[in-house]
Protein backbone atom coordinates (compact mmCIF):
# COMPACT_ATOMS: atom_id res chain seq x y z
CA UNK A 1 0.00 0.00 0.00
CA UNK A 2 3.19 2.62 0.31
CA UNK A 3 3.09 2.67 -3.56
CA UNK A 4 -0.26 3.50 -3.45
CA UNK A 5 0.89 7.52 -2.81
CA UNK A 6 3.23 7.28 -5.04
CA UNK A 7 1.42 6.48 -7.90
CA UNK A 8 -1.82 8.52 -7.30
CA UNK A 9 0.96 11.31 -6.72
CA UNK A 10 1.72 10.75 -10.42
CA UNK A 11 -1.96 10.83 -11.57
CA UNK A 12 -2.95 7.22 -10.99
CA UNK A 13 -7.13 6.71 -10.62
CA UNK A 14 -7.53 4.49 -7.75
CA UNK A 15 -11.15 3.12 -7.08
CA UNK A 16 -11.52 1.09 -4.12
CA UNK A 17 -14.31 -1.70 -4.10
CA UNK A 18 -15.04 -0.06 -0.49
CA UNK A 19 -18.12 -1.71 1.31
CA UNK A 20 -19.71 -1.46 -1.95
CA UNK A 21 -20.53 -5.72 -2.60
CA UNK A 22 -23.17 -5.47 -0.25
CA UNK A 23 -23.93 -9.38 1.67
CA UNK A 24 -21.21 -11.70 -0.04
CA UNK A 25 -18.41 -9.49 1.52
CA UNK A 26 -19.42 -10.01 4.96
CA UNK A 27 -20.87 -13.59 4.66
CA UNK A 28 -18.35 -15.41 7.27
CA UNK A 29 -19.46 -19.20 6.63
CA UNK A 30 -16.78 -19.53 4.61
CA UNK A 31 -13.51 -18.50 3.68
CA UNK A 32 -13.19 -16.22 0.89
CA UNK A 33 -10.30 -13.56 -0.16
CA UNK A 34 -11.29 -9.82 -1.15
CA UNK A 35 -11.39 -6.51 1.16
CA UNK A 36 -12.42 -2.94 1.08
CA UNK A 37 -9.15 -2.35 -1.54
CA UNK A 38 -10.67 -4.70 -3.99
CA UNK A 39 -12.12 -7.86 -4.79
CA UNK A 40 -9.50 -11.31 -4.88
CA UNK A 41 -9.70 -15.15 -4.08
CA UNK A 42 -7.73 -17.57 -1.85
CA UNK A 43 -5.91 -20.02 -4.19
CA UNK A 44 -4.88 -22.50 -1.41
CA UNK A 45 -1.28 -23.39 -0.68
CA UNK A 46 -1.25 -25.26 -4.21
CA UNK A 47 -3.06 -23.10 -6.11
CA UNK A 48 -5.76 -25.37 -6.66
CA UNK A 49 -9.07 -23.45 -5.03
CA UNK A 50 -10.84 -22.13 -7.61
CA UNK A 51 -13.13 -18.69 -6.61
CA UNK A 52 -16.45 -19.22 -5.19
CA UNK A 53 -19.39 -18.10 -6.53
CA UNK A 54 -19.28 -14.92 -3.64
CA UNK A 55 -15.76 -13.88 -4.94
CA UNK A 56 -17.14 -14.30 -8.24
CA UNK A 57 -20.36 -11.91 -7.11
CA UNK A 58 -17.99 -9.77 -5.73
CA UNK A 59 -15.26 -9.36 -8.71
CA UNK A 60 -18.47 -8.78 -10.73
CA UNK A 61 -19.96 -6.34 -8.86
CA UNK A 62 -16.75 -4.29 -8.98
CA UNK A 63 -15.85 -4.53 -12.65
CA UNK A 64 -19.73 -2.93 -13.48
CA UNK A 65 -18.50 -0.21 -10.22
CA UNK A 66 -15.25 0.23 -11.61
CA UNK A 67 -16.88 0.58 -15.61
CA UNK A 68 -19.37 3.02 -13.64
CA UNK A 69 -16.54 5.05 -12.35
CA UNK A 70 -14.35 5.02 -15.34
CA UNK A 71 -17.77 5.99 -17.95
CA UNK A 72 -18.36 9.24 -15.53
CA UNK A 73 -14.18 9.88 -15.94
CA UNK A 74 -14.21 10.01 -19.49
CA UNK A 75 -17.66 12.28 -19.75
CA UNK A 76 -18.39 15.81 -20.57
CA UNK A 77 -20.08 16.47 -17.41
CA UNK A 78 -18.77 18.60 -14.91
CA UNK A 79 -18.17 17.33 -11.63
CA UNK A 80 -19.28 14.00 -12.57
CA UNK A 81 -17.09 11.86 -10.70
CA UNK A 82 -17.88 13.48 -7.78
CA UNK A 83 -21.18 12.45 -7.80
Amino acid sequence: MTWMTQLVHQGMVYVPLGYTAGAPQFDLTEPHGGSPWGPGTLAGADGSRMPSQAELDVAKHYGTYFSGFAEKLGSDEEGAVAN
